[in-house]
């Protein structure tokens, strides 16, 4: 592909068609694909061909709309899964393994941080949660030896907390480990992690990669920038022979803009089989083709909520990190200049009652375990998707029992600003 823009990424890269083939990506939906020899088939299976023999590792349609992921986030490799907490959990384990230490900010999404505080730790993998806003000695005082990534998100889910990508890039790199950030609030219309140090992007494309809640699903980006073979000790899964492909090394063999994701691939897409569906991934390219002309909508009319919500007398507390006077406002303009997203958070005055009472009073707005929709939603966190956290590591997450997440979509400004008045005259 030329160099074109990224709105114009969005409707055409991944996949150019020959003439007289399909203007859009087509669905190729078989689970397998015939060979004439024997082989030809062994040569995939020994990773010395390019081609495809099973879907539960790799699909035309997959690979071409991960490709245009990959574009748009600048990388060199890309990947899709069946979801964001997929590929949170691939992009981690594909260089760790038991015995291994990561530092992770603790405003993440509750989801990811049960993954990494229960689920991976009962794999022998340690997490050192550390607050996004700790100082140079505290980061510092995370890493151990045996640290083998650092992982944060762009904008926080559901804290809006910015992280300092630049700042955590440094420190990682300092210790001869990546960072790894998800980007899923922002997306790579609004921020490219890669340019600020970042060297792994994962994403919920679940969330406004795809925007109509049609489908789950996630994505993996490798910049290509972080150098395995200098810390050849810390990543032997990448640096030494893997007998289960001949001995193959993939730092060798695919060199460093191909070496991570091809392993994650051929390893861990292989044993674990968190594959998308063609389908999925279709819905997905669907989504995909609008994200640059949806983006700005979100941005503005979550902007005027947010002005709204500040100004109005029964509302506690405000977090935007667009609205002038925010604490990440300046954050958010060095990353994301264009705007953040449209996700806005706020405290109903009345604690967790009042919360309760106005989200019951909502007409327009959809109470869903969901956000980053082209439809307004609205969520109660604590009691929902971090209900498993207790009250201090909610406090470390940066949600408080009466955060109202409130998913702001492309509706009229108007329409939506008009239902949340009528839901708090309620309270």
């Amino acid at each position: 592909m030329s160099n074109y823009q990224k709105g114009t990424d969005c409707l055409h890269a991944g996949y150019v068609p020959e003439s007289g083939e399909p203007r859009n990506i087509p669905i190729v939906q078989s689970t397998t694909f015939r060979y004439g020899s024997s082989e030809a088939m062994g040569a995939l299976f020994d990773l010395e061909a390019e081609g495809y023999f099973y879907t539960r590792l790799q699909n035309p349609t997959s690979d071409r709309v991960a490709a245009k992921i990959c574009a748009l986030e600048g990388g060199t490799a890309a990947m899709l899964t069946s979801s964001g907490q997929a590929a949170n959990f691939f992009a981690v384990f594909n260089i760790c393994s038991a015995g291994d230490h990561v530092v992770a900010s603790s405003a993440i999404y509750g989801g990811t941080f049960n993954l990494f505080s229960v689920t991976m730790k009962r794999m022998g993998i340690e997490f050192t949660f550390v607050s996004p806003e700790c100082t140079d000695e505290e980061l510092e005082a995370a890493f151990r030896p045996n640290t083998k990534a650092v992982f944060g998100e762009t904008i926080a889910n559901p804290a809006l907390i910015v992280l300092d990508i630049e700042r955590f890039a440094k420190a990682a790199h300092d210790h001869g480990v990546p960072l790894i950030i998800d980007n899923t609030f922002a997306t790579p219309v609004g921020c490219r992690p890669f340019q600020w140090g970042a060297d792994i992007v994962t994403h919920s494309t679940t969330k406004y990669m795809d925007g109509h809640a049609n489908c789950v699903g996630g994505a993996i980006v490798d910049s290509g920038n972080f150098d395995w073979t200098r810390h050849a000790e810390k990543y032997p899964g990448l640096c030494t022979p893997d007998e289960s492909y001949h001995g193959l090394v993939y730092t060798e063999r695919f060199g460093l803009g191909g070496a991570y994701i091809t392993k994650a691939v051929v390893q861990l897409m292989r044993d674990f089989g968190a594959s998308p569906a063609p389908m999925n991934a279709y819905l997905l390219n669907v989504g995909l083709e609008t994200l640059h002309l949806r983006m700005p909508r979100h941005r503005s009319n979550g902007l005027k909520v947010a002005q709204f919500a500040k100004n109005h007398p029964k509302i506690a507390w405000v977090n935007y990190p667009d609205l002038e006077g925010d604490k990440y406002y300046d954050l958010a303009k060095k990353y994301m200049p264009e705007g953040t997203c449209g996700v806005v958070t706020f405290g109903v005055k009345g604690g967790r009652a009042a919360a309760e009472t106005f989200m019951a009073g909502l007409k327009l707005a959809s109470i869903a375990t969901h956000v980053a929709d082209a439809k307004t939603c609205v969520l109660h966190p604590a009691s929902s998707t971090h209900r498993q956290l207790s009250d201090a590591e909610l406090e470390a997450a940066g949600v408080s029992p009466d955060l109202i997440r409130l998913s702001v979509g492309i509706e009229d400004p108007e329409d939506i600003i008009a239902d949340l008045a009528q839901a708090l005259d309620q309270v």
